[in-house]
């Protein structure tokens, strides 16, 4: 027997009720919802294509094949009474009218990688909007610029851009993908952001759907939201569809190095001295520090020895160059020009996604599924004055834990650009001041509920150990490593601005009121909410 749409929908209700009166009532009621959607969409017979109920085949692979966070697709993670996959931006136009109408909670999705998993995870009736199917990238080499709908991926953006020209680039991320939708919204940094900033500050127009259904550019939004929506968190303002970005020059020619240290006296001393070059090296060069430890750090099947310091760097130049530069300014460090190799831009994205410098094919960016997925937590720290030796030592003794799978350090090294951006330009506000921003995170494999407490204890203990070295009045964070354990949470989205103020300050410092006051204009209802967006007054 073939059901009609409605039916469908009818049923899937049907069987997520307890009673029969109830049953009734509900299939009713989101009867009248899916023919909300119908009659809202500008091709009302295509909206039904792109509609999923969990009574449909493909419901759980819709929405498991974005889970970037296993932590988050339990039998007990709370799902969606549907999922929505527009193909047309009437789609979601429609969604949010309906949604809004019906008294369903939204959530946006593009790549996933919200790593609390609020674009995917509520606590009240919801419903998913998922990007994936809005995807296209359009890139303009005469004004070196590209439209880029929020589904799309990192990997997809920085492969059009070369499909069109090799000494053009975008500041971006390393994780292929990642979804252009959440990265934007939250700064996103990568390793050009010492010559050019975050990807938010490369951008130039936006199309917006508000809370009322309403479409905006860059124009008829105001610089107000404008601004609000260049890193001031996804979620909270309206679902961006598209992205204008101005795309960067870079050279033909670029230089990836990486060298890996073991744990002794001589690598504590190079990680102490790093905190003070860094920052003020080549705005051109990136050179960052991973620290990796743990009991799953494997090569070639053999164990490595932990933990491991690895230097690793992009240079927009050529291998020369770049030794010339840390030789006189980091001479301890004693690059080997083995360590490095010259590459294409395009070609860099791809040895740091995968740390290989053996270059794979450039198609491999448009794979949507990551090389791993795990559970995973992340936490983030910014640094303004050197950390002691003592502590170093104290972090690589925690990164030596044989009970935890994949502890890993990122040190990411601040100054040139970034120290040139006003604190209020964008949201973003963690600029000048800054030596270096530390982000924590833990993965593991395990599906148990012990070896969750015993990874998320180890991370929590290692950033309470850093509390004094770190910036402080607020303790600032990262708005993209959303971090649930930051202020009182309220499940329902029901956050008010005190509460709310604790994590603001922290991800947005002086520039939370601003946000607040735009929410209020734009969003008064609380339309766009989830654990930690952004209240109205």
């Amino acid at each position: 027997m073939k059901y009609s749409p409605l039916t469908i929908l009818s049923l899937a209700f049907i069987l997520l009720s307890s009673s029969s009166s109830w049953a009734a009532a509900s299939a009713e009621k989101h009867e009248a919802f899916l023919q909300c959607l119908s009659h809202h969409s500008a091709d009302s017979s295509s909206i039904s294509k792109v509609i999923y109920t969990p009574i449909n085949p493909s419901y759980s692979s819709v929405l498991n094949f974005s889970v970037r966070n296993l932590r988050f697709s339990s039998a007990e993670t709370p799902k969606p009474l549907l999922i929505i996959t527009p193909s047309y931006v009437s789609h979601v136009q429609a969604a949010v009218i309906c949604s809004k109408t019906h008294g369903l909670q939204i959530r946006i999705r593009s790549g996933g990688h919200d790593i609390e998993g609020l674009s995917y995870v509520a606590h009240l009736p919801f419903i998913i909007i998922d990007l994936i199917n809005l995807k296209s990238i359009t890139v303009n080499i005469e004004n070196s610029t590209a439209w880029i709908q929020s589904g799309a991926t990192l990997g997809e953006l920085y492969y059009n851009i070369a499909q069109k020209s090799r000494t053009l680039a975008f500041p971006a991320g390393v994780c292929p993908t990642v979804g252009v939708g959440g990265h934007f919204s939250g700064g996103g940094y990568g390793l050009m952001l010492r010559k050019y900033g975050l990807a938010a500050d490369n951008v130039i127009d936006a199309y917006l759907i508000d809370a009322n259904g309403k479409f905006y550019d860059r124009e008829s939004m105001g610089e107000d939201l404008f601004w609000a929506i260049r890193g001031g968190g996804g979620g909270s303002f309206g679902i961006v569809v598209a992205w204008k970005v101005k795309l960067v020059p870079v050279p033909a020619i670029v230089t990836t190095c990486s060298s890996d240290r073991n744990l002794d006296e001589d690598t504590i001393n190079l990680i102490h001295r790093w905190q003070s070059v860094a920052y003020k090296l080549d705005e051109n060069l990136y050179f960052g520090i991973i620290l990796a430890g743990g009991n799953a750090s494997t090569e070639g099947g053999v164990k490595k020895p932990n933990p491991t310091a690895t230097f690793f760097s992009l240079f927009l130049g050529k291998s020369d160059e770049l030794m010339a530069i840390l030789n006189t300014n980091f001479p301890e460090l004693n690059l080997a020009k083995k360590d490095c190799v010259e590459t294409s831009w395009i070609e860099s994205t791809l040895v740091a996604a995968t740390r290989n410098q053996t270059i794979e094919s450039l198609e491999s960016l448009l794979n949507r599924t990551p090389l791993t997925i795990e559970n995973t937590k992340l936490k983030s720290d910014y640094v303004k004055e050197p950390i002691p030796k003592a502590t170093i030592e104290g972090i690589w003794e925690r990164l030596k834990a044989q009970d935890i799978e994949v502890p890993q350090l990122v040190f990411v090294p601040y100054g040139g650009r970034m120290s040139r951006i006003s604190d209020s330009e964008t949201p973003f506000s963690h600029r000048a001041r800054n030596l270096y921003k530390i982000g924590y995170i833990v993965g593991w494999k395990e599906q148990s509920v012990s070896a969750e407490e015993r990874h998320l204890s180890w991370i929590r203990e290692i950033y309470d150990y850093m509390t004094p070295f770190v910036s402080k009045s607020p303790r600032a964070t990262y708005v993209n490593y959303r971090d649930l354990d930051i202020g009182t949470n309220n499940k329902y989205g029901k956050t008010s601005y005190k509460q709310a103020s604790v994590w603001g300050s922290k991800y947005f410092g002086n520039n939370f009121n601003r946000l607040v006051h735009i929410k209020s204009k734009v969003d008064p209802s609380n339309f766009f909410k989830n654990e930690q967006s952004i209240p109205p007054l």
